[in-house]
């Protein structure tokens, strides 16, 4: 798999990102039907975690087939390809993070998703008239965008703690930490379930719980500006959406 996808500026129409979506494709194309969004001109990406937790996540190979729907790969599409590949796992946390669809199917779907699964690019970027937009599932583990690129393409040595910040930290919205990413317009990530978009230098936070309690943030590349607006107001009778909990590996301890 090339783990740093290129896409050319959309001269046709417009480009979006989308947070996570965990099984609820129903939800996402009522979303993209209030949105106004056109499949013949316009794409979308997605920060990944496209599986678990929602009863649609065998809808996400339909998805990953259409032309104009691209995403990186998330800690759940990691874990499934762990899961097939006979790697150890906390199987009940996996199960209660919303696995079970997958650890109850037989070993040929588990192959089928599995082998899509590592083919997902770790991240992308797309060039718009405003500059190029960078997006990953949870974090950039660089301080620029070409050490990034440098990492993925194989000219600085492979690191599993920096692999894993790709995809599990949370470490940049804990410590509000604004410096940014260099070398990009903006980075668009999900991961870290939140009320509502946030900021932090140029780095966007679009996970806004659209498979749960929440609805789905997008955020047009070319002008950055984020849908819906004003976002809906929260139920004051809710609780904020829980972030995911990574089940045991051998790696050790997730990037904070």
């Amino acid at each position: 798999m090339n783990k740093l996808v290129h896409f050319a500026a959309n001269t046709q129409g417009r480009d979006y990102a989308v947070g996570d979506i965990h099984g609820h494709f129903t939800r996402l194309q009522t979303a993209l039907d209030q949105l106004g969004f056109d499949p013949a001109c316009d794409r979308l990406f997605s920060v990944g975690d496209l599986i678990d937790r929602g009863p649609q996540s065998e809808e996400c190979l339909h998805w990953l087939e259409q032309p104009w729907f691209f995403a990186v790969q998330g800690n759940h599409e990691v874990l499934a390809v762990q899961l097939e590949e006979g790697l150890p796992l906390d199987l009940e946390n996996y199960r209660n993070s919303g696995g079970a669809w997958l650890l109850d199917a037989p070993t040929d779907k588990r192959q089928l998703y599995a082998r899509h699964f590592r083919q997902m690019p770790v991240a992308m970027e797309i060039e718009t008239a405003q500059g190029l937009i960078g997006l990953v599932h949870a974090d950039c583990p660089f301080p620029s965008w070409a050490l990034l690129r440098a990492y993925l393409s194989g000219e600085l040595p492979r690191d599993k703690r920096t692999d894993e910040i790709f995809q599990w930290s949370r470490s940049r919205i804990k410590r509000n930490d604004r410096r940014g990413v260099e070398g990009v317009q903006a980075l668009i990530v999900g991961h870290t379930p939140l009320r509502i978009p946030k900021r932090l230098g140029n780095v966007w936070h679009i996970d806004t719980a659209g498979w749960s309690e929440g609805y789905f943030s997008f955020i047009e590349l070319a002008s950055l500006r984020v849908w819906p607006d004003p976002p809906p107001r929260p139920n004051p009778q809710t609780r904020p959406a829980p972030a995911s909990r990574r089940p045991s590996v051998p790696a050790g301890t997730p990037p904070q």
